[in-house]
């Protein structure tokens, strides 16, 4: 650590223009801050200052050097910040933006588990599909279940979700059960607005990629929402496991096209950049974190019950 000292006193030199300044503001001699600078000049092997009677002036080495100072200080000050914010109660009002089914399914029964444990925290909770802005909407997190291209955003994965294709026993029996993916065009095939693929279904299996154009009787922005009408034996449809896992386990729904894979979905729990993570913001991302870690067939295909 000792080795550091003369960096710092460098830069308060430099910060207020003088010697003696710089020895008074730091509790030291002025023999002992010129000492330090003349060391950390030595051991570097440059002239960081000219010196002379009426002012100091940066070398070019100087310059340099006071700039990564600047630098390492500022997130030193940051660091400091930060860890005196970490003392703190989370309190306050929180304002966060979840997507409709991962917010009505997942994220809502907690809820009252996080506020028995914070109880000076306040949520404001807002539904919905769409992508908003953070910043905007004056958001404090946002939780996402997509790939992330602004990478301007501060972002945690918070939890991972299969995507699962299908349908009802009942419905299957009446309409057979597609093999192959372009046997979906045969089908009833229930549309989730913001599908990036839009009606095409993109699946993976041993042949490659295969993107299949879909159609059917019905379209809706909410997961929740087609997954009702695929229990009334509506048509067939594609879900993050989230949201149908129980459904699945209970065989109120089954699985198709099996050997097919759909893209996984990440979820983030993300905020803006450039703001101190405030207690509260910690306490909520933590929270649902530990929540979901390892939560049951999310990541994982079904297994059957053992005998």
């Amino acid at each position: 650590m000792e080795e550091v000292v003369p960096y710092f006193t460098f830069a308060e030199v430099v910060r207020i223009g003088s010697f003696t300044a710089a020895a008074r503001a730091l509790g030291l001699s002025k023999a002992t801050v010129s000492k330090q600078v003349m060391q950390l000049e030595a051991s570097l092997g440059v002239r960081l200052l000219h010196r002379t009677t009426r002012k100091l002036s940066l070398t070019a080495e100087g310059q340099s050097l006071y700039v990564r100072c600047q630098r390492i200080l500022a997130e030193l000050e940051a660091a400091k910040a930060e860890a005196l914010l970490l003392r703190r109660k989370p309190r306050g009002r929180l304002r966060v933006s979840i997507p409709m089914t991962f917010g009505l399914l997942r994220v809502l029964p907690a809820v009252p588990e996080f506020l028995a444990r914070y109880p000076e925290i306040e949520l404001d909770i807002q539904l919905d599909d769409r992508v908003v802005d953070l910043v905007e909407h004056g958001f404090d997190v946002c939780i996402r279940i997509a790939q992330l291209p602004d990478s301007s955003l501060v972002a945690r994965k918070i939890a991972s979700s299969q995507r699962v294709i299908c349908a009802t026993p009942a419905y299957l029996e009446r309409h057979g059960t597609p093999r192959k993916p372009q046997e979906l065009k045969q089908h009833r095939c229930l549309q989730y607005t913001y599908l990036a693929s839009g009606t095409a279904w993109r699946l993976r299996g041993k042949e490659g990629e295969v993107l299949v154009e879909t159609g059917g009787p019905m379209q809706a922005n909410s997961s929740l929402a087609l997954k009702l009408a695929v229990l009334g034996h509506a048509g067939i449809a594609q879900f993050p496991m989230f949201a149908v896992w129980e459904e699945l386990r209970d065989g109120h729904l089954v699985t198709v096209l099996d050997d097919y894979a759909l893209p996984e979905l990440s979820i983030w729990a993300v905020h803006a950049p450039g703001r101190t993570v405030t207690p509260k913001i910690r306490a909520w991302v933590d929270f649902l974190a530990r929540r979901f870690e390892g939560e049951p067939g999310w990541s994982e295909a079904l297994s059957p019950e053992p005998e």
